[in-house]
């Protein structure tokens, strides 16, 4: 999966007007993984997170992957 969905997955978080934290506790993943993700340490999270974060959001995986 490519990186690009890293900016996309910054930029919904910011328009909930989210914290890191409450995405991460929202989705049920660590704080410490969100930022990974967001930081783009994490190049390839699993699957599982990334519908986790999408449930979250609101948004469809492909939403959240463009």
């Amino acid at each position: 999966m490519s990186s690009g969905y890293l900016k996309n997955l910054k930029k919904l978080r910011q328009q909930k007007g989210w914290s890191q934290e409450k995405l991460a506790r929202e989705a049920g993943i660590s704080y410490q993984t969100l930022i990974k993700i967001e930081r783009g340490y994490i190049k390839n999270p699993k699957l599982e997170t990334l519908i986790k974060l999408a449930k979250a959001l609101k948004v469809s995986l492909d939403d959240l992957t463009k």
